[in-house]
């Protein structure tokens, strides 16, 4: 199995190490069709895409594309910015995007208090001293992520339940309900097999995806590998592999603005 799209890869324009060509021209050595150029969303505050740049970033894109001759989409990966399930994305910025990839990630500004204080500083405190998750803690980071999802016309979750603690089961069937994909992480570890087995259990379909930050981990396959030898992932529900191709929900959305 191999993917001929990899539609989570990150770029100087927030942390990653290459320019979106040096993205794109590993893309094509490597034999996938096209990328996504995916950095960091507007809410970080380190590294963040700043919306001055990217009418900029939206021609190096073109400029790549023509170069490489494979497809390449402007995207983000937007912050989940508290309960109501808002996100860096305003709609505004919509018509200058291909692709709306959604996570929870620290270091970003949230809508109030209590989203700071739950989003990073309880789920950064049961992480690091490792002691038993609250089921309130749960039952609030779930409802961020199912209120983006519903909120939100987001193509893709990124890295589900990385730092932090929701129910994966009735995030993908929200997924599922509402046409949005899945993420399988190669880069890093972000489901347990039980929550893996969950997830299955609803209809939500995936996309393997690399998160790469350099181009040497673009299309980067070997965790996923890795995994597949005790989760055993159902091949047809991956939307990114062999001549499947997913169906993004924001491409669809934005017909209709």
């Amino acid at each position: 199995m191999k993917i001929n799209f990899d539609y989570h890869t990150h770029t100087t324009y927030s942390h990653g190490k290459a320019s979106i060509l040096e993205n794109a021209s590993k893309a094509k050595e490597i034999g996938l069709e096209g990328i996504a150029i995916t950095d960091h969303g507007f809410s970080h505050m380190l590294f963040g895409m700043r919306r001055r740049k990217v009418d900029k970033m939206r021609r190096e894109c073109a400029e790549a594309a023509q170069k490489t001759g494979i497809k390449v989409l402007l995207g983000i990966e937007a912050n989940i910015t508290g309960e109501e399930g808002k996100t860096c994305l305003k709609e505004s910025d919509y018509e200058n995007l291909d692709v709306f990839l959604c996570g929870i990630h620290r270091g970003v500004f949230h809508q109030t208090m209590k989203d700071l204080n739950k989003l990073l500083i309880a789920n950064f405190n049961y992480v690091h001293n490792k002691k038993e998750v609250p089921k309130s803690l749960i039952d609030y980071n779930t409802r961020v992520y199912i209120n983006a999802i519903k909120n939100n016309p987001i193509d893709i979750i990124t890295h589900l339940n990385y730092l932090v603690f929701a129910d994966a089961k009735q995030v993908a069937q929200c997924c599922a309900d509402y046409g949005t994909y899945l993420e399988i992480s190669t880069k890093k570890v972000h489901l347990t097999e039980k929550e893996w087995q969950d997830v299955f259990d609803t209809k939500v379909n995936f996309v393997i995806n690399s998160d790469a930050h350099s181009t040497d981990r673009i299309g980067d396959m070997k965790l996923f590998y890795e995994l597949n030898k005790d989760i055993d992932f159902p091949e047809g529900r991956i939307h990114n592999v062999g001549d499947k191709h997913p169906t993004l929900r924001f491409t669809e959305f934005k017909k209709h603005l």
